[in-house]
């Protein structure tokens, strides 16, 4: 199965190695991640080519199809340019349209203004991890209900467990014990390494955590980690996509993706 976006193929890459599943249909590759169905993003259709006219439609019944129990629909296009086709088709019907951008380094450069204040390590204890957990539903962008944090309890499992088996690593910035931001690390074998979920609570923003833990956490990438490649995906329109430029990562590729919430 060939994957032409690096955003795409590391997610994928991520996906597999939680246990995910992908069948390739020709046109569109189907991505099921049975131990977490309330995961939209590890419960998709990632199509081949842009929308056509009318194709809103059709991929909207194509993915009722192919998951029928689930209440949200999500699809992907694997392309590098960030051309959707017919854009209007997909406003109408209801999706949000996700143009992020996927970032690369192969080296980095130290923060103007680096944290000294704070202590960078491994997440490792279980009370670390717990703290995780409700570090991600406090930056949620989502509202927090029931269901979210099932998800949220879901990913992180899985997440500790790629840790776990030595797939990647968790780091932190910690004023002593309490975990104020913190991010993955995950290494393909072959030179890539993809972070995951930067964020930091929002009572410790502002004071430089998320750039020197993105510093810190690539300098261990590219050394003890083996990485040649650091890949990052981000939101052209969040403001953290200026830490990352202002640490040497460059926009390499656009990786879209199209949302429909339940009703």
């Amino acid at each position: 199965m060939e994957i032409t976006s690096l955003g795409y193929r590391t997610d994928l890459l991520l996906l597999e190695l939680s246990g995910s599943t992908f069948h390739d249909t020709g046109e569109y590759v189907v991505i099921r991640t049975p131990a977490n169905p309330g995961f939209w993003w590890g419960n998709y259709l990632l199509y081949r080519t842009p929308f056509a006219p009318d194709d809103t439609k059709l991929r909207m019944d194509d993915f009722h199809r192919e998951f029928p129990a689930a209440d949200h629909i999500a699809l992907g296009i694997d392309s590098v340019d960030g051309e959707i086709g017919a854009e209007d088709e997909l406003a109408a019907a209801g999706f949000t349209i996700d143009r992020d951008v996927v970032m690369t380094a192969d080296r980095v450069l130290p923060p103007e203004r680096p944290n000294t204040d704070s202590t960078y390590r491994f997440l490792s204890s279980d009370d670390d991890w717990e703290q995780l957990y409700h570090q991600s539903l406090a930056t949620a962008s989502m509202t927090v209900d029931a269901a979210y944090e099932e998800f949220t309890r879901r990913r992180l499992a899985a997440q500790r467990e790629l840790v776990d088996v030595g797939h990647g690593k968790w780091f932190g910035a910690f004023d002593e014990d309490r975990l104020q931001s913190s991010l993955g690390l995950m290494f393909d074998g072959k030179g890539l390494a993809r972070f995951q979920d930067v964020q930091t609570s929002p009572e410790d923003r502002g004071r430089g955590l998320a750039t020197t833990l993105v510093h810190y956490a690539s300098t261990y990438g590219l050394t003890e980690g083996g990485a040649r490649t650091l890949v990052m995906v981000a939101d052209p329109e969040y403001l953290a996509i200026r830490i990352y430029r202002s640490l040497g990562f460059t926009d390499s590729e656009t990786q879209l993706g199209f949302a429909k919430p339940p009703a």
